[in-house]
């Protein structure tokens, strides 16, 4: 509900028989000024000393979630309602407020959570498993390729393992010494071959157990070493491929890097571990914090490389996009504030609502200096004070739809 303090007015003509002359007109005029003044101050004195002035207000109207408005100045919202509407609430209170150096900032893959993936043996393209932009999970199949040298070393290890298994049944007693070991490491190697080309433990358990020499054929998979997304994939099917060549790669998007360049002052207040934010737009930052301090100045811009790590759970950020990187260069000052996104402008005054029970009251404040996303508050509220820290904008409006509905109500 949205209920106004209401102001009242007049349209008093006064009459009379005598002739409307100029004077009696000036006569008559203050007579009534003069009625209607000691008339309001006899209703005023009949009044509770409490009592409030409130024009009647029009029927009110239902909203589709259920609560009425009526004419504006205060807006009655249960926290119930608060909750389905999605106007979150915070207690004012003291915090230190510091001077914020804005640079320029670009969004960086998270290099220690990605990785390439490529073949160790030259190879052709049998098959694709996976694409650009595909979430993929560890061990997944990415691509199947075929190999000569991979065809070579299968079938050298099914020999190998027979080999080693006739030899160890035998036992030492009645081969030679030198011809077990022989066989054990010819075995080992064998295995070891397929592991350096990429197949996995179990790829090698599968073809050993099988031991079918038809099953050495060359072909195999490469396995995603993580979770992640695919950022590249760089082939086509049946291309032939070097050893060393990066078809795919793999990062986790969850966290990602800002790379920005401080001057050499404003690096001395920016520590590893310091909390910066990176401005996505002019209404809207998330937080980060920095890992990294390089100590070489770059000799075009004489500035210094920061890496900032960045939670990007949310999806918002993405590799090669712009930002601003808001970083603290001063020791700061406490003082109380609120949130920059709770602030608004009515009748030209920063406003805030004020929490009262179920009544969220339009505040004019004073504000100070806005560091950090947060604006200083230098007279209006207190520490006991509670406001409206979202759906501001909700707030003013359903304001200004009552205000507007009272002045067509007159």
């Amino acid at each position: 509900m949205v209920r106004l303090a209401g102001s009242f007015r007049r349209d008093q003509r006064m009459g009379g028989e005598y002739p409307m002359t100029r004077k009696n007109k000036l006569f008559l005029g203050g007579a009534a000024v003069v009625v209607a003044f000691v008339g309001a101050a006899f209703a005023l004195i009949n009044q509770s000393p409490n009592a409030k002035i409130e024009v009647a207000a029009p029927a009110s109207q239902e909203t589709e979630h259920g609560e009425e408005h009526e004419e504006g100045g205060v807006v009655e919202m249960t926290a119930a309602d608060r909750k389905a509407k999605g106007v979150t609430t915070a207690p004012v209170d003291l915090r230190v407020l510091t001077d914020e150096a804005v640079v320029p900032g670009e969004v960086t893959l998270d290099l220690y959570r990605s990785a390439q993936i490529a073949p160790r043996i030259s190879a052709q393209i049998v098959a694709r498993q996976a694409r650009l932009g595909d979430h993929v999970k560890a061990g997944q199949a990415l691509v199947t390729l075929s190999s000569v040298e991979m065809a070579d070393a299968q079938g050298n290890l099914i020999v190998a393992t027979r080999e080693w298994s006739r030899v160890r049944e035998l036992g030492r007693e009645v081969v030679s010494e030198r011809r077990y070991v022989e066989a054990q490491v010819a075995a080992e190697q064998a295995r070891a071959k397929l592991l350096a080309f990429g197949m996995t433990p179990e790829q090698i358990e599968g073809l050993v157990k099988n031991g079918d020499a038809s099953k050495a054929t060359g072909i195999f998979d490469l396995l995603a070493p993580q979770d992640g997304t695919v950022v590249k994939d760089d082939f086509v099917v049946g291309e032939v491929v070097d050893a060393g060549r990066v078809l795919f790669q793999i990062t986790d998007e969850s966290r990602v890097w800002v790379q920005a360049q401080l001057t050499p002052d404003q690096v001395a207040h920016a520590e590893v571990g310091s909390s910066v934010r990176i401005l996505i737009d002019k209404d809207h930052a998330v937080g980060g914090r920095i890992v990294q301090v390089h100590h070489t100045l770059d000799e075009t811009t004489r500035t210094l490389p920061i890496r900032v790590e960045v939670d990007n759970a949310g999806d918002e950020l993405h590799p090669g996009q712009y930002v601003s990187v808001a970083v603290g260069v001063g020791d700061g000052k406490q003082a109380l504030a609120v949130p920059e996104a709770a602030v608004t402008l009515m009748d030209g005054n920063p406003t805030v609502f004020k929490v009262e029970g179920d009544e969220l009251h339009p505040t004019a404040i004073k504000t100070g200096v806005t560091r950090g996303g947060w604006v200083e508050v230098a007279a209006g509220l207190s520490t006991d004070d509670e406001i409206a820290t979202t759906e501001v904008f909700l707030l003013k409006s359903l304001i200004q739809k009552s205000q507007m509905g009272e002045g067509h109500g007159h």
